[in-house]
């Protein structure tokens, strides 16, 4: 599995993809939402929880389009993931006056997925270019995750500051992943 996964990121590599600009336009979307969270002041439950919301739809969407790019278990994988942050994300839209307790656990738990699914792909395709770069993004944010189901006071201001972190590292993994898919040589031409 591993080596066929390798093999497909180094095909994507050496041909590279017409589409890989997509990836450097969302990530550096994601990038400007981070600056955004970080200069607002978010002092209710309810902005918090659609903020919230807000990320993980976005990822949810993300996970869907990736889907249909996608071959095999790799499909499944993002159908899956796909489903598991559209439910958090409708969570947060649902409920938005529940506690700053609920939507860190919440918050913990798409984290944590992510996270973890950063790591794993990361692994599979280490041999590729820059594939520490999904392994650093993914370890942090699993630590993102326990830092957020932890009770460490402040809950809305350190909600603020994951929601922010976590736009941020998906922002710069995603625009890895698009320099990573750019054609080179004459194939760019």
């Amino acid at each position: 599995m591993q080596a066929e996964v390798a093999g497909s990121y180094e095909a994507v590599e050496t041909q590279g993809n017409p589409l890989w600009w997509i990836l450097l336009v969302t990530g550096s979307l994601w990038i400007v939402f981070a600056l955004i969270v970080f200069q607002f002041d978010y002092t209710t439950v309810s902005a918090l929880s659609i903020l919230l919301g807000t990320v993980c739809i976005a990822a949810a969407l993300f996970q869907a389009v990736a889907a249909f790019a996608s071959r095999g278990w790799w499909r499944v994988a993002n159908v899956v993931l796909a489903l598991a942050f559209g439910a958090i994300g409708v969570a947060a839209y649902a409920h938005p006056q529940d506690t700053f307790t609920a939507l860190a656990s919440i918050f913990a738990f798409f984290l944590l997925i992510r996270g973890t699914c950063e790591i794993v792909v990361a692994l599979l395709v280490r041999p590729a270019e820059l594939w520490w770069a999904g392994l650093v993004s993914g370890a942090v944010q699993v630590l993102l995750a326990f830092w957020a189901a932890g009770n460490f006071g402040h809950k809305a201001f350190l909600l603020v500051v994951w929601v922010g972190a976590s736009a941020l590292a998906h922002g710069i993994l995603q625009i890895v992943t698009g320099v990573r898919m750019r054609p080179h040589g004459a194939a760019a031409t």
